[in-house]
């Protein structure tokens, strides 16, 4: 029997992004119990650029220690069901799906295979595959940290650190949903950006050092990792937590400290390291927010397949805004 093919993106080794290699390999074959994925649209983000350069070293943990255990990169898809394995009765031949291919990565390839249990959905019809490719990211990884982990309430106040990034753009939108007082710190170029998502105050990074100032807020949510629980412990209540979904040690002994008593807290949680159970539900309530009109995807940038170097390159430039995606021809 031949073995069918498809374009993918492979990663020989960690480092930059001359690491990938667009190329040709064998086509996934469902299992009893996966679905095979014709992916339309994947996203490429600022985890997809640190786990390509296997930084911070402890992350090697999940992904391979020397090299990556998964060649083909990226987690989150939007496409076109292909086929169905013998066991699957959720989904069909056909069915526009998006989701999260979570640790086993494959997403910036023609076809992944994915589990029916998995964290995958149905798309609604009014979700286009551009919007839907970054959903498992930005906004699901939000969504746990503001309201599993910090469990935001109306009237707190919440000041979020990279606001116009993937998880930023998606956090603000999150906190007001949840009835939260939202500061946004962010370029000044971007402040148009994050007031029209709702943030009550923006500070320009650029002109105020937001750890400096008066105000106190219950939690900062630090998207991208550039401040520390210690710089900001002057800014948050006295039961006031930190929380960043950028791993390092530093966080981790912080994380480790902070657990004894009821004072303030550094929170820390890789969100694709949940099982798709915990993740699943999860998603659906962010679906849930997305068909109440109260949730939108911001797209920066797209890039063809065969271009995803290029992709990370921006990424790793420090200035996006939103979302990356991927489009597969």
């Amino acid at each position: 029997m031949t073995t069918q093919t498809m374009k993918a993106i492979t990663a020989t080794g960690y480092g930059s992004p001359e690491v990938f290699q667009f190329t040709e390999v064998a086509r996934p074959e469902p299992k009893a119990d996966q679905i095979l994925v014709k992916v339309v649209v994947s996203s490429a983000t600022t985890a997809d650029t640190m786990m390509r350069t296997g930084k911070p070293y402890i992350g090697r943990l999940f992904t391979g220690i020397s090299k990556p255990k998964f060649p083909i990169p990226g987690t989150g898809f939007a496409g076109v069901v292909e086929a169905v394995g013998a066991d699957v009765t959720t989904f069909q031949v056909g069915d526009r799906v998006f989701g999260e291919s979570k640790l086993g990565f494959s997403a910036n390839a023609e076809f992944v295979a994915i589990p029916e249990s998995g964290v995958v959905l149905k798309m609604p019809d009014n979700m286009e595959f551009t919007e839907a490719a970054s959903f498992a990211d930005g906004h699901l990884t939000s969504y746990h940290f503001l309201h599993e982990i910090a469990k935001v309430s109306p009237g707190q106040k919440v000041l979020i650190n990279g606001a116009s990034g993937a998880l930023g753009v998606s956090a603000i939108q999150l906190a007001k949903y949840f009835g939260a007082e939202v500061t946004a710190v962010c370029s000044q170029k971007n402040s148009g950006l994050v007031k029209s998502l709702g943030a009550d105050y923006v500070i320009d990074y650029q002109v105020n050092d937001f750890t400096i100032a008066d105000k106190q807020y219950d939690f900062i949510y630090d998207t991208i990792g550039k401040s520390s629980f210690k710089a900001c412990q002057s800014v948050l209540t006295p039961t006031g937590t930190y929380l960043s979904p950028v791993l390092g040690f530093g966080l981790l002994l912080d994380m480790l400290k902070s657990s004894f008593g009821k004072g303030q807290k550094a929170r820390f949680e890789a969100t694709g390291a949940n099982t798709s159970e915990v993740l699943l539900p999860m998603l659906q309530d962010v679906l849930e927010i997305f068909r109440e009109g109260r949730l939108k995807t911001v797209i920066d940038r797209q890039f063809p397949l065969e271009k995803l170097a290029d992709a990370h390159r921006y990424i790793d430039t420090g200035r996006k805004k939103g979302n990356v995606i991927i489009v597969h021809a």
